[in-house]
């Protein structure tokens, strides 16, 4: 039977009984849960922390944070939890996935989102999608639904009107604030050069940003772990651009035997270096701690080749790591041990 459960967080009540499962659960102490979130790495300017904004963003990020612990306490899937969190996280215009995603060039919003099992691996995802309200949803629909993992632009959006997923009209994700920055984006047109010693091209954008990308990684009861990462992609970006944030293995990952990973920065980098992919890859062949693990890929992996941005991830036994190379993440976390964080700037600067 399922079990409704209602947890009051920011002022309002969350309904957790639409993620949680039916299977009859273990015991309940039988393994630690743990919950871990991100809402972007970056630089985030002092005027968008005054006023009350550190307190929004901090109280955002603890809405989520105990709507997907609820699940897990009740004792829901991984999968459950972390699609009530990110839900959260894009209904919010703080962050830039769902209502308050940057804009395109053209003006317009375009969305990418994945999320991943570890028991099976099994995984979905889409890109560019334009109507659907909650992308993390139509990711999980590409997983449950149909034999694919990524479907992208108008037959993501199609596939997601066909499933029954609630759909919104494009002015419903814009916010002045967006519009703002878009316009002073324009302004500045990145320049596209080859590096002097390699081949690939780079972008080069204002060296002050907030990518605002949302993400997190749980463990139920069961051992499983999940990963899902949500985003509206670059401000300003042209040419139908796909980030990391819907590629399993760049900008998600889970597998049980290692880890969980949802990635946020500069997607070119964690494709380029399947960052999240190799967490995981560290763990396993290397036996290295989820922190060591992450550390190494962030502060000199991704350093070494220029890219900025951070990571979270949660290991099997509900060990939570959050690493970054940028001034700050917004990051939160439950982790197995019961331990409650909301952090914005680098550790021992802000709790």
């Amino acid at each position: 039977m399922m079990k409704t459960v209602l947890s009051k967080a920011a002022g309002y009540w969350i309904l957790a009984s639409a993620f949680l499962t039916t299977a009859p659960l273990r015991g309940q102490t039988e393994g630690p849960i743990a919950l871990v979130l991100h809402g972007g790495a970056g630089a985030v300017s002092p005027e968008a922390l005054a006023d009350g904004g550190e307190k929004a963003y901090r109280d955002a990020l603890g809405t989520a944070l105990d709507a997907g612990y609820a699940v897990l306490e009740a004792g829901g899937a991984a999968l459950d939890a972390v699609e009530a969190a990110i839900r959260i996280l894009e209904d919010s215009p703080l962050f830039n996935a769902g209502k308050g995603a940057v804009f395109t060039s053209d003006g317009e919003t375009e969305m990418d989102a994945s999320i991943m099992e570890g028991a099976g691996r099994r995984a979905g995802a889409v890109g560019g999608v334009t109507v659907v309200k909650n992308p993390i949803a139509a990711a999980r629909a590409v997983m449950e639904i149909t034999p694919h993992v990524l479907l992208m632009g108008a037959g993501a959006d199609a596939f997601a009107r066909e499933s029954g997923l609630e759909i919104v009209s494009r002015e419903y994700f814009k916010t002045e604030r967006r519009r703002e920055q878009w316009r002073k984006a324009k302004g500045f047109a990145p320049e596209v050069r080859p590096q002097e010693d390699k081949p690939q091209a780079r972008l080069d954008f204002p060296s002050v940003d907030y990518l605002g990308t949302v993400g997190a990684v749980a463990l139920d009861r069961e051992g499983n772990i999940a990963a899902g990462t949500s985003t509206g992609g670059l401000t300003n970006k042209r040419f139908g651009r796909i980030g990391d944030s819907p590629i399993i293995g760049a900008g998600t990952f889970a597998d049980n035997r290692s880890c969980g990973v949802s990635c946020t920065g500069h997607g070119e980098y964690f494709i380029r270096y399947a960052v999240a992919h190799d967490v995981a890859a560290r763990m396993t062949y290397l036996g290295e701690s989820v922190a060591q693990a992450t550390r190494t890929v962030v502060q000199e992996t991704l350093v070494e080749a220029g890219g900025r941005g951070g990571l979270i991830a949660l290991d099997a036994q509900g060990a939570v790591s959050a690493e970054f190379n940028t001034p700050s993440m917004f990051r939160a976390w439950i982790d197995g041990e019961g331990q409650r964080v909301i952090a914005i700037r680098k550790a021992g600067d802000d709790q």
